[in-house]
């Protein structure tokens, strides 16, 4: 075909929807249009690339005895019933029904489909191993999709399932695919690097992301410059931070109007956000939860919901607080509150003459202590990592 046949329509101007280079140089060399909020259209250019790093993924998913297989996008709702997925999924999922009003779902992934296929199937464990693989396209009903293709309502996804008589195999699959993985973005020409990431809801004992280094994208990576390891923000590990040991004070309750904040109260208090504690509260469908990190801290939801093991958190809103707890937020803490559930960051058990709220609007106690003034449902890691945290590994 001759290149004034080619079908690329070029643009002077970058769109206003274009935030990240990528979707704009994609825009205006004519790869690829907008057809709505999060989904796009493929034109000739776009397709032939996508088309190459396919025929990559398929020779590398081949080369360690994946199959390939395509499974319908339209997925019944029986499946995800069965898990337990139907309801907790959220609004990402699209749902409809057909004529006789059976209701289905837009595959936002797999694994319903592939395990009800295999276990129809497969009779003996002298079937296994399998390792089973399909691009296909997904859909997820994003509440903002942003940076072109890398955050859309559709989307395409290689994935394969493996399945293993043992955890023998099990391992053995999974290195088969972290060695694959590699190989294709070594053959794509990309900087990456493998980290530790969050399991999910679904998940096991341990997850890799293969992630691209570059200056846009919506995932944080952390690393340590003196060993080998390397985690996205949601799965970072760290250690409880030994404080300073004090004289313990007496608790004391003080008067604190308007100070809704960790700068607020600890401008009306002369004392620094270390010596804080934060209070969040959670609505999650094993009930309300307080998290208490340290005022200089966030709260890591993930990790939360991990410890917990609970399907959905959210934060909750003021109505919800003054309801359960009869307070309002900026003056929540854990000393005589009202919750079956109080989960604590591990440096906070290690705080003296800390402060937090005292449960009363315009009220904080002074002077708390863990060990002598409240007793956490758990202790452990629920904070977000942050730069300079020493290394969970190494240090």
């Amino acid at each position: 075909m001759r290149a004034t046949m080619l079908y690329a329509p070029t643009l002077r101007e970058t769109p206003a929807e274009a935030e990240v280079i990528s979707h704009q140089l994609m825009l205006r060399a004519g790869m690829i249009r907008r057809a709505a909020g999060g989904t796009y259209t493929y034109l000739p250019l776009a397709l032939r690339i996508l088309r190459k790093i396919e025929g990559i993924v398929r020779q590398e998913m081949d080369a360690k005895g994946g199959q390939e297989l395509l499974m319908p996008i339209m997925q019944p709702a029986e499946m995800w019933q069965e898990t337990g997925r139907w309801d907790v999924y959220g609004d990402e999922m699209f749902r409809l029904k057909d004529r006789h009003n059976r209701a289905f779902c837009l595959g936002p992934t797999h694994e319903e489909m592939i395990t009800t296929l295999v276990r129809s199937d497969v009779r003996s464990y002298r079937q296994l191993p399998l390792r089973l693989y399909q691009i296909q396209n997904k859909y997820r009903d994003e509440r903002r999709p942003r940076f072109g293709l890398m955050r859309g309502r559709e989307f395409i996804m290689k994935d394969l399932y493996s399945f293993d008589k043992d955890e023998e195999g099990l391992n053995k699959s999974y290195d088969h695919m972290y060695e694959a993985y590699t190989n294709v973005f070594t053959r794509c020409g990309l900087t990456f690097r493998p980290v530790e990431a969050d399991s999910g809801a679904i998940g096991g004992s341990g997850t890799h992301e293969f992630m691209v280094i570059a200056d846009s994208g919506e995932a944080a990576i952390v690393y340590c410059p003196s060993c080998d390891y390397a985690a996205n923000v949601e799965k970072a590990e760290l250690k409880a931070i030994v404080m300073p040991e004090e004289q313990l004070e007496a608790l004391t309750i003080v008067d604190t109007p308007g100070t809704r904040s960790i700068e607020a109260i600890t401008k009306l208090l002369k004392v620094n956000p270390d010596k804080t504690i934060k209070t969040i509260v959670y609505n999650t469908d094993k009930g309300p939860v307080l998290a208490l990190v340290r005022g200089d801290h966030e709260v890591n939801e993930v990790k939360v919901q991990n410890l917990l093991a609970c399907l959905t958190i959210e934060l909750a809103d003021e109505k919800t607080i003054t309801e359960i707890l009869a307070s309002a937020p900026g003056f929540i803490g854990p000393v005589n509150i009202k919750c079956s559930t109080v989960i604590a960051d591990s440096t906070v058990m290690n705080m003296f003459n800390a402060v937090c709220g005292a449960n009363l609007i315009d009220q904080h106690y002074t002077n708390v202590y863990a060990k002598r003034d409240y007793s956490p449902t758990i202790v452990g890691d629920i904070r977000h990592i942050q730069e300079n945290d020493p290394c969970p590994r190494c240090s």
